[in-house]
């Protein structure tokens, strides 16, 4: 890991790091497979104050900021946590082009798979990626999710917690 890596974390979501994200935020269009939905990012001051009221502590829910010291350059989340099934489902956007093919979002999913095994106790994490989004199925795959199928819009991925504390 570089020295630019080692200073990306997961951050507490909080207003004002959340409008620092969005007055930064690039839509992808890797993410949209029907490019039909495809739209043009523009910031709202009110619609970030009403996303973040939205993101209240929830069981089944963890957000966090992703941080290059202390910049907000990323959004990760851990959601659908199903304790009874020690299963949850991880959700990674980051900010625009400028933060992506520096190994950011690869440390940022690390430090979220320890997260969900260690603190979490979760014994599966999984994820999906749309079919053309390359980048993000290399990092998934880089860290430790294996495919397990795919339709014509999604590739299915999990990480369980023995091959991922057994490859690091």
């Amino acid at each position: 890991m570089n020295k630019e890596q080692s200073a990306i974390t997961l951050g507490e979501v909080t207003r004002e790091r959340l409008h620092a994200y969005y007055r930064g935020f690039v839509s992808d269009p890797d993410i949209f497979m029907d490019m039909s939905k495809f739209f043009t990012y523009h910031y709202d001051p009110a619609r970030i104050d009403a996303y973040c009221a939205s993101l209240r502590p929830r069981e089944n829910r963890k957000d966090f900021l992703i941080l290059r010291n202390t910049d907000p350059i990323g959004e990760l989340s851990l959601k659908h946590i199903d304790y009874e099934k020690s299963q949850c489902e991880l959700s990674i956007h980051l900010q625009n082009d400028s933060v992506k093919g520096k190994g950011y979002g690869t440390v940022a999913e690390r430090l979220a798979l320890e997260y969900a095994f260690q603190k979490l106790k979760i014994q599966t994490v999984l994820a999906d990626s749309v079919q053309k989004n390359r980048r993000s199925q290399h990092v998934l795959e880089k860290v430790g999710f294996t495919l397990t199928h795919e339709d014509d819009m999604f590739k299915y991925y999990r990480c369980d917690r023995a091959a991922f504390f057994g490859t690091k």
